[in-house]
């Protein structure tokens, strides 16, 4: 996540508890989004996203900074960052086409592993054995959860994959970044970027949508931008290193939601893989803290 932890955090319970929000409406979010892939093209499902979560942040930081919030130092930097980003959405809203969604969730949460896998030669930053060991482990939990013989030893399971691998770029970027712009910047200049990007593209898919699911597709936004900042609020009053294993809550909230809305239930291999990809990312995560 594209947020800077602030120093001064002294309300633990209350970044957990904005923690639990964040991720119960990322899960949500994912989960609407699979449902209206079955309805419209995934083209105009993230177009709408992204327009609503650019014009709800415009509505709520231009009023107080004006266009000094889209002031950046490294604009390239910035467009790799948004384009990363969409690459994520594209991918694993297609997957969840394909993919049941607590597992579609497990194997995009591989994205903090390959954040410590590429620290070292994109960042220069030293990874120690544990931490190699840590990413190995949670490659392992994916195979064990798609494993040969499996109703998801499929191809299928390349879209979360490659989802992983750009988020745990955009993360790198984000890092980068935070040095020389704010958050604020940086997510405002994404959603604008990929808006941009996807209106270009919107007219070739273009379906008129129900009145309900018009609703939802604007849900997807005020979504997608309540939990970003739910999440600024949790690291203002809990340190990163408590709040790290409750992001992990989402995997649960997503299999609820895929069972209650989509008749989902993972079996017990699928379960066991899920449970080493959260070890190993919280063993990564304990490991970056030392």
């Amino acid at each position: 996540m594209s947020f800077l932890p602030l120093s001064g955090a002294n309300r633990p319970f209350k970044g957990i508890g904005l923690m639990l929000v964040a991720t119960f409406m990322f899960a949500s979010h994912d989960a609407m989004s699979k449902y209206l892939s079955g309805f419209y093209p995934i083209i105009l499902i993230v177009w709408a996203r992204y327009l609503v979560h650019t014009l709800l942040m415009a509505g709520i930081f231009l009023p107080q900074s004006g266009l000094r919030v889209l002031r950046t130092r490294r604009p390239l930097l910035q467009v790799l960052r948004a384009l990363c980003l969409l690459g994520v959405s594209l991918l694993f809203t297609t997957g969840l086409m394909f993919m049941p969604l607590a597992e579609a969730t497990s194997v995009i949460f591989l994205a903090p592993l390959l954040v410590t896998a590429l620290s070292g030669p994109l960042l220069g930053e030293r990874v120690s054995i544990g931490q190699w060991v840590a990413v190995s482990v949670g490659f392992m939990g994916v195979l064990i959860i798609v494993h040969p013989g499996g109703d998801l030893f499929t191809p299928a399971v390349l879209l979360p994959l490659s989802a992983a691998l750009c988020f745990s770029l955009y993360q790198l970027l984000t890092r980068r970044l935070s040095t020389v712009d704010s958050a604020t910047t940086s997510n405002f200049l994404a959603g604008l970027v990929n808006t941009l990007v996807m209106s270009a593209l919107v007219p070739f898919f273009w379906y008129v949508p129900s009145f309900q699911h018009g609703l939802m597709m604007l849900a997807l936004g005020g979504l997608g931008m309540g939990a970003h900042l739910l999440l600024t609020h949790a690291f203002r009053h809990a340190a990163p290193a408590l709040l790290a294993p409750f992001g992990y809550v989402q995997i649960v909230f997503a299999g609820l939601l895929g069972l209650l809305i989509f008749g989902h239930t993972p079996d017990l291999t699928t379960l066991a893989g899920i449970l080493v990809i959260c070890l190993s990312g919280l063993a990564a995560a304990w490991q970056n803290r030392r």
